[in-house]
């Protein structure tokens, strides 16, 4: 079992770890082999109790004789030692696999008392028999799940803090300013700090949003919605933004009828935020497209760009939250990191799945099903 003590340890509190560690999967499998004694006991004695009463039948038929000038039955004497044998080789072959399975299995016993502990630095060696195997496999695969979702965790506070940190000062310098006469209380002062203050509700608004869906208690109105109408109304919207960046907006329904039910506002809270981010990164004189196409059982949308892409070692982690692909990023080219996460929950809250294509300098699609 390959185990890593906690950093800022002395050598004296090293060695502690260590030894408590080999002490609690010493006792773990010395359980394991107490309890293999008892089950082979459990076996044995009926055995013998049966060879015994099998040996007495035997005897009292004459097929063993009591006279010292005959010889014992060859067959009468294999048969009562039976028993015997059958136990000495459940205690061989036993033995072997007790070492085959005890041992992987008071490794696993004593890493999760481990992860109890909040060490997740454990894992267990992934050997044994296949059962016993895949096992330790799935309990490694589950210490690293949960300490990647303990580094997030870690990760979102020191970026929330992060987000919060620069609308506060500004906030505050220029509240200070202003009440030691540095600065006058303009109209444009204070429509500036009115601007720091809707990012900060607009962050505040997406954690909580966030924070919901990930919990399942986001509440969805459910009703039938119209694809086309859904899209169509994402695409008033944002027509302007589009016509400023020379983008042309557009939209392509294979069945103007498509409809299934969900969360209105939701869902075009979804569009939006994918939208918004094609448009923040299009280049300019090509297409954004808005296309939905039926099947039997699900709805197909695509939000398909021509823009610069993302490459392909930060796909996997785009629906992260506080993930950022693009390092330069700042608050004046706009978002905080949560859209897309948020975006995740939604669809997953409907039952549906969102993935992302991409090719650095030909673009990205966005491709969600719903089901109908």
């Amino acid at each position: 079992m390959k185990q890593k003590p906690p950093k800022n340890l002395n050598r004296k509190e090293k060695w502690q770890h260590f030894s408590h560690h080999r002490t609690d999967h010493e006792s773990k499998s010395r359980f394991l082999w107490l309890r293999f004694i008892g089950f082979i006991l459990f076996i044995s004695i009926p055995l013998l109790a049966v060879g015994g009463f099998v040996g007495a039948m035997y005897r009292m038929n004459g097929m063993i004789p009591v006279e010292r000038h005959h010889s014992p039955s060859p067959f009468g004497i294999l048969f009562c030692s039976a028993p015997i044998l059958i136990i000495g080789a459940l205690i061989y072959f036993g033995n072997r696999a007790f070492r085959q399975m005890g041992t992987p299995l008071a490794n696993v016993m004593t890493a999760a008392d481990a992860v109890a502990e909040g060490d997740l630095s454990v894992r267990v060696p992934e050997r044994g028999p296949g059962e016993i195997r895949r096992l330790s496999e799935s309990f490694n695969r589950m210490v690293d799940e949960l300490a990647r979702a303990d580094q997030q965790r870690r990760n979102m506070t020191a970026d929330v803090a992060h987000e919060l940190r620069t609308p506060i000062h500004i906030l505050r310098g220029n509240l200070e300013g202003i009440y030691d006469g540095i600065y006058e209380a303009t109209p444009e002062q204070i429509e500036m700090m009115l601007d720091e203050t809707s990012l900060l509700t607009r962050l505040v608004d997406d954690l909580q949003t966030l924070s919901l869906a990930e919990a399942g208690q986001l509440p969805l109105h459910l009703a039938p919605v119209n694809i086309a109408e859904l899209l169509e109304d994402v695409k008033t919207s944002f027509s302007a933004q589009a016509e400023e960046a020379q983008i042309t907006l557009t939209v392509d329904v294979d069945d103007a009828d498509l409809t299934i039910d969900a969360d209105a506002g939701r869902l075009d809270q979804v569009l939006s935020n994918l939208v918004g981010n094609a448009l923040r990164y299009a280049r300019a004189d090509t297409c954004l497209c808005l296309q939905a196409e039926s099947s039997p059982n699900h709805a197909r949308l695509r939000i398909r760009d021509e823009g610069q892409g993302i490459p392909v070692e930060h796909l996997p982690f785009i629906f992260d939250r506080f993930y950022k692909s693009d390092k330069s990023r700042n608050r004046e080219k706009g978002g905080s990191g949560l859209g897309l996460a948020i975006a995740k929950e939604i669809v997953q809250l409907h039952g549906g799945t969102i993935k992302a294509e991409s090719e650095l300098g030909k673009g990205t699609t966005f491709t969600i099903e719903l089901p109908r």
